[in-house]
């Protein structure tokens, strides 16, 4: 009380207007930061120090005071976790320079009153939630500021017209933020500024004229946003840049010729927007550039020589454009160079021998990527000689001939992929001296021989795809030592012989492809062969196993015959024939035996289906009336007749527009899932329900034991969770009575073509979510068949999860028709599934939690089977992740329109909670403040698209 008594008289004290005195008051810094902290939570007890009996705050954590004065000059609080608002409390602090707090969860709007702080020159309040407009006010006022970074937090609106008259700014940070509108023009009044970051925004329209005018701008980045138009011809004179970044928008036209002014660049990336014309023969003048990103435009003609001239540079990227003819010897003088992206475009020729040359400038070279494109000839056989290469990609050209056997030479290469080509010979024996290999790729081609037995020495391979060639021989049982094989594909090849039975000890596999060729035997048994998919063992006539559903011939010794007229018998004849008529005697019982229950069997068939024809004609011709009355907190039908059902009301109206009858209108059904059909109908109170009947009643509880089930199922409310209403009973119909929700579920916004969910709608989804699930298991109900399918999104773009604890209603269900009913979308299922040692916990929701954060992120299905190779989402996403290269994966339908600042720890987020032991998941709460802490909103009220 007594410090909610001393809070209330600071804020009183603040409202009072400041009069500067002669005789400053050292307290004041003292007040305004108490009160500033009282606007905040701390769960980490950072400001633990700042105490209000202090008569300076020079020793608090955080807090820069001058040497002289002992008067706050910096506060500097990032990364300490806090959240709440920033309160009026820091306009006390009259010698304020510097104010960071950055990398923190801080919301509400910007305070428009910071800049009268007169000394404030460096504001960073990047990576919060901050929230609403860029305040006009703001810069209005701007004072001296220096340095302005709102970067990563959810700031909407234009940009204001003010900002021009900050005429003292150098550096401007608004990237991944939600601002739109166009550019003011005047912004490039701002003659001081050195950097302007406007990055993942949605800003639109054509760059005003006068950008020429900054002559002191060193970095501009647009980059991911929607602007139009040709880029800024003027934009050569700003001749001390070294950063340009309009990547990622729809720029057209050709590359402005005044660029080759630019000779300080060392950055200039133009891809992902409609550029036409020729990659300039000029771009060589610009001799400071490390990295040159023209890719995924409309570009034609040549690689000009003059890319050769470019010393310095480390990454080209000229992909997916329509360049033709060969590439030109002269980037071999490119001693820098780490990383060649060439791929679909339309170059030809042979694949150039200097790329490989020993004793070449091409001596850090890591990342070749020649793919899609129309290569032919052989593969230089000096490949290996680059023994600096990570990823070699020469997939989808015209290649022929052998796999040279100094591949082996790539000892330090992650991923080879050669394959849609049309390679022959054997595949080397040399592969095994490619050690560090995670993804060999050969499919595709016309390859012969066995699998060389080595491959074993490429212990980290995790993906091997060898699929349509014509290899022979047997599958090797070296493979059996790649212990980190995750993915193997074989299938349509002509291999012969038994798998090895080894292969069981792979603990990582998740997809092994054998189809189409010519094996024989018993299939492995044990670990993922017990779970194989039967299309990846098809179209092996001789092979035999549970999984292709066929016996194998058993192996026993051959019976001892005793031929009664051989001399040498021990019996006598007479002995012989009594054993003979015995064996006949009781034959002939066993078959009378099963011939007498295999009728029994057809007679009890033939009487269930007649029982249960009749059942159904009955209902047809007299459904089931429903009947109620209000009562207690129900409403409910109090009838004992078994010819009539009970239904149950949790609130509201208990009686069916059209009667139950309607129920059965094919006309209003809305949807099938594993345990039943959902209709839609209305109550008579107006209000549209949604309907689930149960088509697994047989295994459902008692009346007593359902009904106790259900309605604790209703008693979890919350605004994430799709409500239960009621229930409706009979012996044999049961239904679940649910809220409708109307703009259908996640699968379909993720994976329709005329959907676009933004990115903060996603992180939107994706919180939801978390705190339906979390309410859950606070409730101790575990989902047990989470999916995109059962998520549905509301009008308000609101994720509610439906189709809960259905596992409850289902004493009957053991693992197996867990795994195959309830967990029916491939995927999702926690690994927990496949042990009957391990108990399903609430963490299994987890896992599937992960997979669909994922799902949301990447806008890819968990498992995704492509044209020669099945993916995995949550390995993609991890391998993605160890190559820095997360971004990529991120949903294509965002153009870049997203932050990544959010997007990275949100997948490693995801990644955690679809970690294979359950032990290492977070639980929901856990995963709702690393959410927050995230720093995404969860703004469902966007449109969809």
């Amino acid at each position: 009380m007594l410090l909610c008594l001393c809070i209330s008289l600071l804020l009183l004290l603040l409202s009072v207007p400041v009069v500067h005195s002669a005789y400053p008051t050292f307290n004041d810094d003292v007040l305004g930061l108490i009160v500033f902290k009282a606007g905040l939570i701390d769960p980490q007890s950072k400001l633990v120090s700042w105490n209000e009996d202090d008569d300076t705050p020079c020793n608090w954590l955080g807090v820069n005071c001058d040497p002289l004065s002992h008067r706050v000059t910096g506060l500097a609080l990032d990364g300490f976790s806090l959240s709440g608002h920033v309160g009026r409390g820091l306009l006390r602090l009259q010698f304020l320079q510097s104010l960071s707090l950055s990398n923190n969860n801080l919301t509400g709007p910007i305070n428009p009153d910071l800049p009268r702080l007169g000394g404030l020159r460096f504001v960073d309040f990047s990576h919060n939630s901050l929230s609403g407009s860029v305040p006009d006010g703001f810069f209005q006022q701007c004072g001296s500021l220096s340095y302005v970074s709102f970067a990563g937090n959810q700031l909407t609106g234009e940009l204001p017209v003010s900002l021009s008259s900050c005429l003292t700014l150098t550096q401007l940070n608004l990237s991944s933020n939600q601002l739109s509108g166009e550019l003011p023009s005047g912004l490039w009044n701002l003659r001081s500024l050195q950097s302007l970051d406007l990055s993942y925004n949605y800003f639109e329209g054509e760059i005003p004229l006068g950008v020429s005018n900054l002559y002191d701008l060193r970095s501009i980045s647009l980059s991911n946003n929607r602007f139009a138009g040709e880029l800024p011809g003027d934009i050569g004179s700003c001749s001390l840049l070294r950063l340009v970044d309009f990547s990622g928008n729809s720029f057209s036209g050709r590359v402005p010729e005044t660029l080759q002014k630019l000779n300080s660049c060392t950055y200039l990336r133009l891809g992902r927007n409609s550029l036409t014309g020729f990659v300039p023969g000029w771009i060589g003048e610009l001799r400071s550039l490390e990295s040159l990103d023209l890719s995924a435009n409309r570009l034609s003609g040549r690689v000009p020589n003059s890319i050769g001239s470019l010393d310095q540079l480390k990454e080209l990227n000229l992909s997916t454009n329509q360049l033709t003819g060969g590439l030109p010897e002269s980037i071999s003088n490119c001693p820098n160079l780490v990383s060649l992206d060439v791929s679909s475009n339309r170059l030809t020729g042979n694949v150039p021998q200097w790329l490989f040359k020993t004793g070449s400038a091409l001596q850090q070279l890591q990342v070749l990527d020649l793919s899609s494109n129309v290569f032919s000839g052989e593969i230089p056989s000096n490949l290996g000689s680059r023994s600096s290469i990570l990823v070699l990609n020469m997939s989808r050209n015209q290649l022929f001939g052998p796999i040279p056997p100094s591949v082996g030479g790539l000892t330090m290469a992650h991923e080879v992929d050669l394959s849609s080509n049309l390679l022959s010979g054997s595949i080397p024996s040399e592969i095994g001296g490619a050690t560090s290999l995670l993804e060999l790729r050969l499919n595709h081609n016309s390859l012969t021989g066995n699998i060389p037995a080595d491959i074993q020495k490429c212990s980290p391979l995790t993906a091997l795809i060898l699929s349509e060639n014509n290899l022979t021989g047997q599958v090797p049982a070296a493979m059996a030592n790649l212990s980190s094989l995750q993915f193997v594909d074989l299938s349509s090849n002509n291999f012969t012989g038994s798998l090895p039975k080894d292969l069981t000890n792979l603990s990582h596999l998740l997809s092994f492809n054998v189809s189409h060729n010519s094996l024989e035997g018993e299939l492995p048994v044990g670990g993922f062969f017990n779970i194989i998919s039967p299309s990846s063992i098809s179209d092996n006539p001789s092979l035999c196993g549970a999984a292709v559903n066929r016996s194998c011939p058993s192996v026993h010794p051959k019976p001892i015959v005793l031929n009664p007229n051989s001399p040498n018998s021990s019996q006598s004849p007479s002995a012989a024939a009594s054993n003979l008529s015995h064996r006949k005697i009781v034959l002939s019982i066993s078959a009378l035996i099963a011939i007498g229950a295999a009728a029994f069997i057809t007679l009890g068939v033939i009487a269930v289906t007649l029982l249960n024809i009749h059942v159904r004609s009955s209902m047809s011709r007299n459904p089931p009336a429903v009947t109620f009355s209000a009562a207690d907190d129900y409403s409910c039908s109090p009838s004992t007749d078994p010819n009539y059902g009970k239904l149950v009301m949790f609130s509201g109206d208990a009686d069916f527009v059209a009667g139950a009858q309607a129920l059965l209108n094919k006309d209003c059904e809305i949807g099938r899932g594993g345990f039943g059909i959902v209709y839609k109908t209305s109550l008579r109170d107006g209000r549209s329900v949604a309907i689930k009947k149960l088509t697994v009643s047989s295994l459902t509880k008692s009346q007593d034991d359902f009904e106790r089930e259900v309605r604790n199922l209703g008693k979890a409310r919350h605004f994430n969770l799709v409500a239960l209403e009621g229930y409706y009973w009979t012996p044999s119909l049961h239904l679940l009575i649910y809220e409708h929700i109307s703009s259908g579920n996640l699968y379909k916004h993720l994976h329709d073509d005329s959907n676009c969910l933004t990115w903060r709608q996603r992180f939107g989804i994706v919180l939801g979510m978390a705190r339906g699930l979390a309410h859950l298991h606070q409730m101790k109900i575990i989902h047990y068949n989470l999916k995109s399918s059962n998520v549905l999104i509301d009008e308000c773009g609101e994720a509610k999860v439906g189709d809960y604890g259905l596992a409850r209603l289902l004493p009957a269900l053991d693992r197996c028709v867990l795994s195959g009913k309830i967990q029916s979308a491939l995927g999702y299922m926690a690994p927990e599934f496949a042990c009957k040692t391990v108990k399903i916990t609430e963490k299994c929701d987890v896992y599937g939690f992960g997979v669909l954060v994922l799902e949301v992120v990447t806008g890819k299905r968990p498992v995704e089977y492509m044209e020669d190779d099945v993916v995995v989402l949550s390995d993609m996403v991890r391998g993605a992740l160890e190559d820095g290269r997360v971004e990529e994966c991120v949903d294509e339908k965002l153009k870049g329109n997203f932050p990544a600042e959010e997007a990275i720890p949100l997948v490693k987020l995801g990644l955690i909670c679809a970690s294979q032991v359950p032990s290492n998941r977070p639980d929901m709460e856990e995963v709702i403040n690393i959410l927050e802490l995230i720093q995404c909103p969860a703004d469902g009220g966007q449109e969809v698209g």
